[in-house]
């Protein structure tokens, strides 16, 4: 077996987020592992746990922590957006032989909302559900966001299976410099691990600019590339590329 990787999906998502890379890597010898995130193993139409809205980034990231724990080797770490800013998080207290990351949320300390980011959230907001301080993105919101490049009916089946998320972990993200917590802060220094930090062209949420800075963040372990894709790369068309290339990158790896 090549090892082990363990797949952490962003924002709104569940394991099914990873289905097309679970496959791909599992063809290549891979053992994956698809975690679901706190309160994300809903019904997408139905309503969210309430304790979601008060679920902080490193109540996250202290559950994915006790399943790798239990593993009996470091995992590569594979993270897609938010996902890719807990396996940040994971990889400073490190758990991890490699990270990979795709279109990862920036840590605390670098500044990632422009108008596009902006713009992005704000198409995604009218769901929000207040009293739980938890939220859903709207169809169009979603597909302005990040599915613009899927078809139709892609578009619809990839959104009916969002789920919602925390308000908290939005703020902890966006607004990291009025966290008292610093929940998303990391320590560049603790990560002694490979990286490979994955940027989309035309991504809308987490724009190549603001990954090329967290790529930066950790430049003496990084390596960074740009590919044709917005923020859904994960499961657009054309993921297929990226994904070689990222087996290329695992293969490199010393022993």
């Amino acid at each position: 077996m090549a090892g082990t990787i363990v797949m952490i999906h962003g924002m709104m998502g569940g394991a099914w987020c990873w289905e097309k890379y679970k496959d791909f890597f599992e063809a290549r010898g891979y053992r994956c592992i698809t975690p679901v995130l706190r309160y994300h193993d809903m019904d997408p139409l139905g309503k969210p746990d309430p304790r979601l809205g008060a679920t902080s980034l490193l109540d996250y990231a202290r559950d994915l922590e006790e399943g790798i724990a239990n593993l009996d080797e470091p995992p590569v770490l594979m993270g897609h957006s938010m996902g890719g800013l807990l396996a940040q998080i994971l990889g400073s207290r490190g758990v991890a032989r490699a990270m990979v990351l795709l279109t990862p949320a920036a840590p605390a300390d670098i500044m990632s909302v422009n108008y596009s980011v902006f713009k992005s959230f704000l198409g995604m907001l009218p769901q929000m559900d207040f009293c739980r301080k938890s939220f859903r993105a709207s169809f169009q919101g979603a597909v302005d966001a990040m599915l613009h490049r899927l078809s139709p009916e892609e578009q619809k089946r990839v959104y009916n299976r969002m789920v919602y998320e925390s308000v908290r972990v939005v703020f902890e993200i966006g607004c990291w410099f009025l966290d008292f917590h610093r929940a998303a802060r990391v320590d560049s220094q603790k990560i002694q691990c490979p990286v490979l930090v994955i940027a989309g062209k035309e991504d809308r949420i987490t724009p190549a600019s603001v990954v090329k800075k967290v790529a930066g963040k950790y430049k003496s372990v990084a390596t960074y590339r740009e590919f044709d894709h917005t923020h859904w790369m994960i499961g657009e068309p054309g993921w297929e590329v990226t994904a070689g290339y990222v087996a290329g990158w695992l293969s490199g790896l010393p022993g």
